[in-house]
């Protein structure tokens, strides 16, 4: 059986902890595609409508902690007093992690976020009949 951070990090649903959220990965050519519900155990992700608009504070929350360490990481490394270097790093840093962020925003949230998401033991697995698939 799988941790929750071990789920989070393999994009598993957070209901069976089997399921991928997305097809596909991260980064790649192929645009990001989260399906509606989980391929494993049937859990719609979207709890309710508009339910992934919170994820745009955890999305926040993760750019400001990026931010911070490479605007840090660039001041001790190159002791630049030049904002345009800053400006540089940073912007690059923002597009570079955007796909990260918008994958596991959603992934915190529902897996640490979300009281009414719990993992159930018995859906954890293979399945055994896809008659057993919920939804």
């Amino acid at each position: 059986m799988i941790s929750k951070l071990q789920a989070v990090c393999q994009s598993k649903c957070p209901k069976c902890r089997t399921g991928n959220m997305y097809t596909g990965s991260a980064y790649g050519f192929s645009k990001q595609k989260m399906h509606e519900y989980c391929p494993h155990c049937g859990f719609k992700f979207e709890i309710e409508p508009g339910y992934f608009y919170a994820a745009m504070y955890v999305s926040y929350a993760f750019s400001v902690a990026e931010v911070l360490t490479l605007a840090l990481a660039t001041a001790f490394i190159t002791h630049s007093e030049s904002p345009w270097t800053y400006i540089a790093v940073l912007f690059i840093a923002i597009v570079v992690f955007a796909p990260f962020n918008y994958r596991y925003s959603r992934l915190v949230l529902l897996h640490y976020l979300s009281p009414k998401v719990t993992f159930d033991p018995k859906l954890y697995g293979e399945r055994k009949n896809s008659a057993d698939l919920k939804g």
